[in-house]
């Protein structure tokens, strides 16, 4: 059984009991410590996951117009799985401690490669520490190198600034903006230079995804949620660069709603050009965790 969206924890146990082909990785990261996530990788992660950094292997180098994690290249990104020792049809897990806010992009990127069979740890790690399983410490060993070559994108092609801009006028498709209503509303903070949103932009915070316990919410409500913020409208989907509105993305194939389009550059890109213009209003207190 292929799993394309989320994974149980049970599930992941038993394939790795059973030697089952699968290649698990641990996306940590943390904004504000962009080291972090390897070290907290190194201190204890699921049995023979290998880490995958926001910064260094799952976006390529910001030029200050791009946005803080630009797309990295089909083939860079391609070469840096099959040194991990990913195969053609290989099933990939991905899984951090944030409720997916990370392991969502590898999700996302993968399918933009082609993959189809990569899901997300649902519940994460914490979900894993705490059905008794176990973690081990430090590396992996260096991978055989896989055969995986990047085949036709199973996701919408994303969409640029220059869309975006238009799209305010045409208003073909409503944007999703994934940062919390704190952020959205444009009130000050840390991560944003200019504070505020993309004008005709509805907020729909990752978080609201999850439920207390971490998972993600039942498929029903996913889909019933996200139709009122579209109104029957295609999405276009972005947050503060381009990785927590993955999170919605994978929410919304969760729950069986068409695809929408990523804004790779988001809000980071976007108010790189003091010429594009800035909406304010409608937010509330953020919550502890900042989308990216």
């Amino acid at each position: 059984m292929a799993y394309e969206t989320l994974i149980a924890v049970d599930a992941l146990r038993d394939m790795l009991a059973s030697g089952a082909d699968v290649l698990v990785f641990d996306c940590e990261f943390d904004l504000g410590d962009p080291g972090k996530g390897a070290r907290v990788y190194a201190a204890g992660h699921i049995p023979g996951a290998r880490h995958a950094h926001l910064d260094e292997d799952l976006a390529s180098p910001p030029d200050g117009t791009n946005g803080r994690h630009p797309l990295p290249a089909r083939v860079a990104l391609a070469a840096w799985l099959r040194a991990q020792g990913l195969r053609k049809g290989q099933q990939v897990v991905a899984c951090d401690s944030s409720g997916g806010a990370w392991a969502a992009r590898l999700w996302w990127l993968l399918r933009w490669l082609g993959h189809a069979p990569v899901a997300v740890l649902d519940g994460g790690k914490p979900a894993w520490i705490a059905a008794g399983l176990p973690l081990e410490a430090g590396g992996v060993p260096p991978a055989a190198s896989g055969d995986f070559e990047p085949g036709e994108p199973l996701v919408p092609t994303p969409v640029s600034a220059r869309q975006v801009l238009r799209n305010i006028d045409e208003q073909a498709a409503q944007v999703l903006d994934a940062r919390d209503p704190s952020r959205f509303a444009g009130n000050p903070n840390s991560l944003d230079p200019v504070a505020g949103h993309i004008p005709g932009a509805r907020n729909r915070f990752f978080r609201d995804n999850l439920g207390p316990d971490g998972r993600f919410r039942p498929a029903t409500e996913l889909a019933a949620e996200f139709a009122a913020l579209l109104g029957g409208a295609p999405a276009i989907l972005q947050c503060g660069s381009g990785v927590t509105a993955c999170h919605n993305a994978l929410a919304m194939a969760i729950a069986g709603l068409p695809a929408g389009r990523l804004y790779p550059g988001s809000w980071s890109e976007w108010i790189a050009d003091p010429a594009r213009p800035v909406e304010t209003g409608t937010g509330t207190d953020p919550e502890p965790l900042p989308s990216t």
